[in-house]
């Protein structure tokens, strides 16, 4: 069963930084691109970072270009999202969402990454 389990949100300040992590389990997490998506209070379902397998071509949504970071660990199964310069917007619960095809225990899928039911999310509340 593919489990993503993320963890590092936070309570922050605008301004703030913050690293995001995403520990993989249940497929070979080495060969398939992985992404970050959010969830926001009035947006639906947001993509937000991606990454290939080898690393190699990082892509982001213009609105966070220059302020986060997306990197994998492809010997620990995991996917890191380092922010910076958070702002309001920026508020959202964050998952990461794999192209693992057609897993069985799809929650949600958008441009083609999808994370499971049992996802949790972390929080980012970004606040003054």
């Amino acid at each position: 069963e593919v489990r993503l389990l993320e963890s590092g949100g936070d309570l922050v300040t605008p301004g703030d930084s913050l690293r995001l992590s995403c520990e993989a389990s249940g497929f070979d997490f080495s060969k398939y691109s992985m992404a970050w998506v959010r969830q926001g209070p009035i947006k639906g379902i947001e993509w937000v970072a991606g990454i290939d397998s080898a690393s190699a071509r990082p892509t982001y949504l213009d609105s966070v270009k220059g302020r986060f970071a997306i990197s994998r660990d492809n010997a620990e199964s995991r996917l890191y999202l380092q922010m910076s310069s958070l702002n309001t917007e920026d508020t959202a619960v964050y998952y990461c969402a794999t192209t693992f095809p057609r897993f069985a225990n799809r929650k949600a899928c958008i441009k083609g990454y999808c994370y499971p039911e049992t996802s949790q999310g972390t929080q980012v509340t970004v606040s003054s």
